[in-house]
């Protein structure tokens, strides 16, 4: 996908400097579905589809860095931030989760991202550490971008952090999904890269961690699962292969599956595996409340991920849980 992408690039950015300046923003394409929630689930979506939430015009703030600086802006930001990760404990399994929020047009996705952040490392000690990525009109200046490339680039860094032999590596990828098992990343008037199944399993194949933790929250997001089963993986996604998710939208706080199970089941245990037994109960109870047609959340448990991670929590003591306050909004 990516070589394809990189081929168009200069059209690309030709078409979108013409759109920005006629004030007409492209709707992404495939758009996945965005469906009310009931009261005691994420607050309900404003709309139908994607192309409706992301078809209001640029999100580029009118007072900040012009695109140009954002994009040079990046390794200096990203260098930045994971240099601020905490120190490593020696001699201790210790856990690095990367969030990526892809979507910069919803603030959900960012309010997942950040917020993960925050559960990890407050809750589970000084072994766990956490950097964000995120596409968002508000973070321009203050976190490195949900690209392709910087993912790549984080991904590298961290491996000269971590001991990629014995610590954990958590992905969590937060943003809307197509049919075709493909995730939205987006700033615009940005052109990035998107990201499918297959990118987001080579990009991970070409690093030396051997244990991986890999949530896809998004539509249709079991497609993901075949590409990334493996040995040393556990592989989580908000969705079988043909079905949606729920709870996304400009109107929305956090998704069902943020929800269910990062703020709900992570702030009970520190079991990723029974985290995703409670959460996937509780997405199903508020999908049958509201008349949705099943989720079905995928988990796939590669061999010796679940002993690597049993060692991981011999060293926690779990703190309190971690109240969800998402930031202003951004829109």
């Amino acid at each position: 996908m990516r070589t394809v992408l990189t081929a168009l690039l200069s059209f690309a950015a030709g078409v979108l400097v013409m759109l920005v300046v006629i004030g007409h923003r492209p709707p992404p394409e495939h758009a996945a579905p965005s469906v009310a929630a009931s009261s005691s689930a994420p607050a309900p979506s404003a709309s139908t589809s994607d192309t409706e939430d992301n078809d209001n015009g640029d999100n580029w703030p009118s007072q900040g860095p012009s695109p140009e600086q954002v994009i040079y802006s990046q390794p200096a930001l990203l260098s930045q931030a994971v240099s601020k990760l905490s120190p490593r404990i020696p001699d201790k399994t210790n856990l690095y989760l990367v969030a990526f929020a892809g979507d910069g047009g919803e603030d959900v996705f960012r309010n997942e991202a950040e917020y993960a952040a925050q559960l990890f490392t407050r809750r589970f000690g000084p072994t766990a550490h956490a950097l964000v990525l995120e596409n968002n009109p508000g973070t321009l200046q203050s976190h490195p971008l949900a690209s392709w490339s910087n993912l790549e680039a984080a991904l590298d860094q961290l491996s000269t952090v971590m001991k990629p032999e014995q610590d954990i590596l958590v992905l969590y990828m937060t943003s809307h999904g197509d049919e075709d098992h493909n995730l939205l990343v987006d700033m615009d008037p940005l052109p990035l890269d998107q990201i499918g199944a297959p990118d987001l399993a080579g990009i991970l194949k070409k690093r030396p961690f051997k244990w991986k933790v890999v949530v896809v929250n998004a539509c249709y997001s079991g497609g993901f699962v075949p590409e990334l089963r493996g040995p040393g993986t556990l592989v989580l996604t908000a969705a079988r292969t043909d079905r949606s998710s729920f709870g996304c939208g400009s109107d929305s706080d956090i998704t069902y599956f943020g929800k269910a199970w990062l703020v709900d089941a992570m702030n009970k245990t520190d079991n990723f595996v029974d985290a995703f037994q409670l959460a996937k109960r509780d997405i199903s109870d508020w999908e049958q409340q509201d008349k949705l047609t099943p989720s079905e959340p995928q988990i796939d448990i590669g061999t010796g991920i679940t002993q690597q991670l049993a060692t991981w929590r011999k060293e926690v003591r779990p703190g309190p849980a971690v109240r969800f306050n998402p930031p202003p909004s951004s829109q």
